[in-house]
């Protein structure tokens, strides 16, 4: 039966995946006041609550949300800078982060892997529904590359790997390590048009399937970054707890699709008066309480799957705050846009 409804998810995922955009599903004075805050004129993202750097996840956020709300002009925009500043790797993944104060401005030559999935899957999306051969070709290179560099098995399960170095088995000892938030759910059925080589579906079912074992402490929530070298455990060096990257896993597993209670059923524990809390997963410790929209509409998202509660009406207008909940707001009512009658 499990293999029976990863099946179904997938084939609801790839359905979803390939919707032609043919009504934007940012509102346009949304996505216009998202980009008059977070979008340089020369095309990147600034994340305003982490110094005004730029990354590969938030260019890859910015491609998708552009792409979202239709704006083939702000899309280039940002994949050019995307292209020209952080595409400067070998191996067709991008540098991780870019610091303007800084000279160079890389700082850091790693990749992201949530980052690479999100420029990836935003180009493969673009690159169909508006004709852009270029964006599909780079895209594939792209989807190569991940399973090349970022793909391990372990103990029977395929495993994405948040970076090509520094994560797997060989490079700690508590690895291999994973960051259950870079599964972007909705990526995998595109990639496996893209790179048929490589068994996305078992990428995307090894990914649900974990998220089971992630569960760890009295409320049930994955950590932020897991350690799977034996007993699943929070990752050394890493904060034990549900926090920032891990908020957004239901978000991801709603916008691929899927709405099985038992996959959602945990991410209930993360719903506070108010807001999402930030808990120490092995005491069940709540050390803050997030109440900005843009947290608060996954925990929204959420009691709608799991108990048709609707979303409180003034989640569902959009006012940028930071660039992290402001993306993660514009993404959750990309959401609602596309199921009309859900949650509203």
């Amino acid at each position: 039966m499990k293999h029976f409804l990863v099946a179904c998810i997938f084939l609801a995922a790839l359905s979803t995946a390939n919707a032609s955009n043919a009504a934007p599903l940012v509102a346009a004075a949304d996505w216009a006041a998202y980009k008059q805050k977070f979008l340089d004129p020369s095309g990147r993202i600034i994340d305003d609550g982490n110094g005004g750097i730029s990354h590969s996840e938030g260019q890859g956020y910015g491609l998708l949300l552009a792409y979202l709300a239709g704006s083939r002009a702000d899309f280039d925009l940002i994949w050019s800078f995307t292209k020209t500043e952080l595409l400067l790797r070998d191996d067709h993944l991008a540098v991780w982060k870019w610091e303007p104060a800084a000279s160079p401005h890389v700082t850091d030559i790693n990749n992201a892997t949530d980052g690479d999935v999100l420029i990836a899957y935003s180009l493969a999306r673009a690159g169909k529904d508006w004709a852009v051969p270029e964006f599909l070709d780079t895209a594939a290179d792209i989807v190569k590359a991940i399973a090349a560099t970022s793909l391990t098995e372990h103990e029977g399960r395929v495993l994405l790997l948040p970076g090509a170095s520094g994560f797997a088995a060989q490079d700690r000892n508590d690895g291999p390590v994973v960051n259950m938030s870079y599964w972007v759910f909705e990526a995998f059925p595109v990639f496996a048009e893209l790179d048929p080589s490589t068994d996305w579906k078992k990428v995307a079912k090894d990914g649900l399937n974990l998220l089971a074992v992630a569960e760890i402490g009295p409320k049930r929530l994955p950590p932020d970054w897991l350690s799977l070298q034996a007993t699943p455990k929070p990752a050394e060096g890493f904060p034990p707890e549900f926090g920032y990257n891990a908020l957004r896993v239901p978000l991801y597993v709603l916008r691929s699709g899927i709405a099985d209670a038992g996959l959602l059923y945990p991410f209930a524990e993360m719903n506070a008066s108010g807001g999402i809390v930030i808990t120490d997963v092995a005491t069940g410790e709540v050390r803050q309480i997030l109440t900005d929209p843009g947290y608060r509409i996954i925990s929204a998202l959420t009691a709608c799957a799991l108990s048709e509660t609707p979303v409180p009406a003034e989640l569902k207008s959009f006012t940028p705050t930071l660039y992290y909940p402001s993306t993660l707001h514009l993404l959750g009512l990309a959401y609602l846009a596309e199921h009309q009658g859900r949650c509203l």
